[in-house]
């Protein structure tokens, strides 16, 4: 194990050590890609650490779960103290919990039904997903070959480790290609969200993103943005739109768990609103940043408060 991971982690019910996280070469998720997952924060907040949105992310795991018929046999209420349990076991002030829900030894096939079907969750110490200096100098993106899979071939509103087959690919295109992160479009051409975050574009003051039917996953901090932004007093508007809005907008940020709300500099090399972070993208990510970390108002009730 290498730092900065943990030294507990969770599964099937109880605290374990790390090495006991291994999974068998037999195992189904291996061969078929078969797990589903969460990524979710725990800030230090006036020196405890408070998990952000835990229940939102754990009653996304339900779901993804169901839609894969993956029964983990653990209630929400049980799965978040759990994440509790791995923070404190681990003594971390701050970190990403990854809960993980997959399909393990058992029949081989696709057929998933015979398999066992674990439940862990891991930690680690995590600082800015897209580099140190991109919450504030914003990062560099380009719109990828490769496009979202249409609606009725994968769910995008399950969280599906197989799914990330597609950030992959956009991942790496980008990185090679000398770019922060990648941006993917969907089926019809229209923009559709980058390999781990959802997009938004920011043009008159008024701020767009892609809605659910664009081959999205309709993130836990896009919610979050939505309504700092429609709070605030801006416009937000979940509607389809062209790649070439994106080199027309004002301002385009990415937001996720891990990315949190980082500014876009660039796509394609084409400069956005003079290269740096803008006065809107600013202002929300200000307000975001300033609840998690408990230097504002948690109106929302965002912050874990059993911890």
């Amino acid at each position: 194990m290498n730092e900065p991971f943990a030294k507990k982690l969770w599964l099937d019910g109880r605290i374990a050590d790390w090495a006991e996280g291994a999974v068998h070469l037999s195992a189904h998720v291996l061969h078929y890609g078969s797990s589903v997952f969460e990524g979710i924060r725990c800030y230090q907040v006036r020196g405890r650490p408070r998990i952000f949105r835990l229940r939102e992310h754990l009653e996304r795991l339900r779901v993804s779960a169901a839609i894969y018929r993956m029964e983990t046999g653990h209630a929400t209420d049980r799965l978040a103290q759990a994440c509790r349990d791995v923070v404190k076991a681990n003594n971390f002030p701050a970190c990403y919990l990854r809960p993980l829900v997959y399909r393990g030894e058992g029949a081989m096939g696709v057929n998933g039904l015979k398999s066992k079907v674990h439940t862990a969750i891991l930690a680690w110490e995590w600082g800015a997903y897209l580099g140190p200096d991109a919450l504030e100098k914003g990062v560099d993106v380009g719109v990828s070959s490769w496009r979202r899979l249409a609606p009725d071939t994968m769910p995008s509103q399950a969280k599906a480790g197989g799914n990330y087959l597609s950030s992959q690919l956009i991942k790496m295109e980008a990185v090679l290609a000398g770019f922060h992160e990648g941006i993917a479009l969907d089926q019809y051409g229209l923009v559709s969200e980058g390999s781990g975050e959802n997009v938004f574009t920011v043009k008159d003051q008024v701020l767009r993103t892609p809605p659910g039917g664009s081959s999205i996953l309709q993130g836990v901090t896009r919610d979050c943005v939505i309504r700092i932004a429609r709070d605030e007093g801006f416009e937000v508007r979940e509607e389809s739109f062209p790649r070439e809005a994106l080199y027309a907008a004002d301002e385009i940020f990415c937001c996720g768990t891990a990315a949190e709300i980082t500014p876009v500099r660039s796509v394609d090399r084409i400069p956005i609103g003079g290269g740096k972070r803008g006065p809107v993208t600013t202002r929300v990510q200000n307000r975001f940043l300033g609840i998690v970390h408990g230097d504002l108002d948690d109106k929302w009730g965002w912050l874990d408060r059993e911890g």
